[in-house]
């Protein structure tokens, strides 16, 4: 969005941080499935603010309530949720990567297929989808929304299987990328998570009830049992008969995206077994033994950068200071300011504390730089308060590959890291000093040794350019679109 489409720009400073497409959430045979769902998303928010959708199955008809905006805004009320019948259902929030925000995109997605209803949500994105995409509609498909997603609900309605976890199936070995799904029949919940566990997706237990979650948190909110993780390659289907797990893929090495950890996952949960909030304190441990500078006061960029900057702090034993306050109550219908008030230089999400900065030489210890101008701002307005020394530490490698998998970031020549050298990135943001993670010091901080060059533990290509699947649709020549028909958001 441009600065001139979106006033407040110049001044938010989540403007420039990288994004999750989203979380899904599924319960089977609960009394308040709906309920339950609701609340799940509730916890999964910081993974898509952008809209919310849950699809519900009394036992002979799908009830499906999709709307833009927080889970909050649309779900809190108890005839919505009356409206969601059935005991089984499940939920998405959504921040889109493929397709705009608008209502055809929404998840969960529904279809009609020969042999029952079938709703989808998923998280994270497909590498192929355009492809197959054009494929369909060349066939004589007819698509109604612009999300990738779509193509696994086209996929299970043409395969020829009786069954429709076997329709599924055959859907999933067609499609390539990241994805963690649930999807829900007239009979099953159903889970499932992409050959090489990129996307997270955990097994919850509530009252002898099974759910699906993106994230351990989710479970937490409603008092529910941590049970497992979904094994990367494996489809869960839940039942009045319990839960079958279902291998769809050769089992090889997982290999998850370690971005869950530096950024999108909270920090109260536990993904493949890590503690994320122990992972980013261990990692602003390293950056310390790795980049130390004589500072006053350790300062985190918040909300996702506090874990690293405690550590960082625990390690050089600089006091840690929260430096920077952030609002926590601008919503996206705030009032947008006049230019006249932007030049005042009007923060609406972040503010200096200036009572702890003031006279202080600072380190700014922040999660990740993607196009630099999020720090400049940061950088500014720190010296703006009266800060004498500004250090920026990163807590993470630098970002000089785009992502294909459901974080969207820019295209290459957009990222800070691609286009100049650590010290032409230093003057950029007007720091005094920069450092990043190194890329041994991350993996490190996540338990390992060192990072296995031939079977690399984690999909870390953002720093590497390591691509751990085919990316089929970048090789299509012209406008990479999914659909002809734009409609306002």
């Amino acid at each position: 969005m441009s600065h001139a489409a979106n006033p407040s720009a110049d001044f938010d400073l989540d403007g420039d941080t990288l994004r999750e497409e989203c979380g899904v959430f599924g319960i089977f045979g609960h009394p308040e499935a709906a309920a339950i769902v609701a609340l799940g998303l509730h916890a999964l928010q910081h993974r898509g603010q952008e809209a919310a959708g849950i699809v519900s199955f009394d036992g002979s008809v799908f009830h499906s309530e999709r709307r833009p905006g927080l889970v909050g805004d649309s779900f809190s009320d108890g005839e919505t949720i009356a409206r969601l019948k059935g005991r089984t259902a499940i939920g998405h929030v959504r921040y889109s990567t493929t397709g705009g925000t608008i209502l055809r995109n929404v998840q969960p997605l529904f279809a009609e297929l020969a042999s029952g209803g079938l709703a989808v949500a998923h998280n994270g994105n497909l590498t192929n989808a355009l492809s197959i995409r054009r494929d369909l509609v060349r066939d004589g498909a007819i698509t109604q929304s612009t999300s990738d997603t779509e193509v696994i609900l086209h996929l299970a309605a043409r395969s020829r299987k009786p069954r429709i976890i076997e329709r599924f199936i055959d859907a999933l070995q067609a499609i390539q990328g990241a994805y963690a799904i649930v999807a829900l029949t007239n009979k099953k919940l159903i889970g499932a998570r992409d050959p090489l566990g990129i996307r997270p997706l955990v097994l919850g237990e509530l009252d002898g009830r099974y759910m699906l979650a993106s994230e351990t948190c989710a479970l937490d909110i409603i008092g529910a049992r941590f049970v497992r993780d979904i094994e990367n390659g494996e489809i869960v289907v839940i039942s009045e008969e319990g839960v079958e797990s279902i291998r769809f893929a050769d089992a090889v090495p997982m290999r998850p995206c370690i971005f869950e950890y530096i950024y999108f996952a909270r920090p109260d949960s536990v993904v493949n077994g890590k503690s994320v909030y122990a992972v980013r304190k261990s990692i602003g441990r390293e950056l310390a033994r790795e980049a130390p500078v004589p500072a006053d006061i350790v300062v985190p960029v918040p909300d996702s950068g506090v874990p690293a900057a405690l550590g960082f702090s625990q390690e050089t034993g600089i006091p840690f200071e929260m430096g920077i306050i952030r609002n926590h109550y601008v919503g996206r219908t705030f009032i947008q300011p006049t230019q006249s008030v932007r030049e005042l230089g009007v923060r609406m999400k972040h503010s200096a504390n200036r009572a702890a900065i003031e006279g202080k030489s600072i380190v700014l210890v922040d999660d990740s730089l993607v196009r630099g101008t999020t720090s400049v701002k940061i950088v500014r307005m720190m010296r703006e308060a009266g800060a004498t020394e500004v250090h920026f530490r990163i807590a993470s490698p630098p970002i000089t590959y785009p992502d294909f998998y459901g974080i969207d970031t820019p295209e290459r020549e957009k990222l800070l890291a691609a286009t100049h050298d650590l010290e032409g990135m230093r003057k950029y943001i007007g720091a005094d000093s920069l450092a990043f993670l190194s890329i041994p010091g991350l993996y490190r901080a996540m338990g390992e040794e060192a990072r296995d060059t031939a079977c690399p533990q984690y999909t870390d290509h953002c720093f590497t350019g390591d691509y751990p699947t085919g990316l089929t649709d970048l090789s299509i020549a012209g406008p990479k679109r999914f659909a002809m028909l734009a409609e306002a958001d």
